[in-house]
């Protein structure tokens, strides 16, 4: 054999090696109630509440934060926001999207790095749920796999988002 030919099969051996490597998708449970997650997924009624209440402790701090509820309602549909328990430095309210579900981390695979977080809808794509990073899930409940990424915990957002005028764009604050 040609020692190109020889390079050239040693390179694409190598390339799906790496592209293998770099597949770090996790298994996770995505759910939308207690009785899903026990359900679908078997797992005890103490680990799915378990699960459920570090998701809703974990929207407070990662949920999108907005200074007026028709901004939140922009984004995630109207009815689909509530009043956060935060205020504006000046005092006023904080709108955040409901939690419509919540993701139960890496413990699927018995590795605890990943924890259970909230998770929401947008309204221009209602149908997948989405992280509180924005990271596109799943859009059924049950047993599936993410990418590495979108298990990690989202970030705490301390500013809120404002909208302006016509023509004008989004901002945080």
């Amino acid at each position: 054999m040609k020692r190109s030919k020889a390079l050239k099969l040693s390179l694409m051996g190598a390339s799906a090696l790496t592209l293998v490597a770099c597949d770090n998708s996790q298994e996770v449970g995505v759910f939308e109630t207690l009785d899903q997650c026990i359900d679908q997924a078997g797992f005890s009624r103490d680990i799915c509440e378990a699960n459920q209440k570090k998701a809703q402790s974990e929207h407070l701090r990662v949920a999108p934060k907005y200074t007026s509820i028709s901004d939140c309602e922009t984004d995630f549909g109207s009815e689909k926001c509530e009043t956060a328990p935060q205020r504006t430095t000046s005092g006023g309210s904080v709108f955040m999207p409901m939690m419509m579900g919540y993701m139960m981390g890496n413990m699927l695979g018995g590795n605890s790095r990943f924890s259970a977080q909230p998770l929401y809808r947008s309204r221009d794509d209602s149908r997948n749920f989405r992280t509180g990073d924005n990271q596109k899930v799943s859009g059924k409940t049950g047993v599936t796999k993410v990418a590495g990424q979108t298990a990690r915990a989202a970030s705490t957002k301390t500013r809120t988002i404002r909208r302006g005028g016509f023509g004008s764009s989004a901002r945080a604050s």
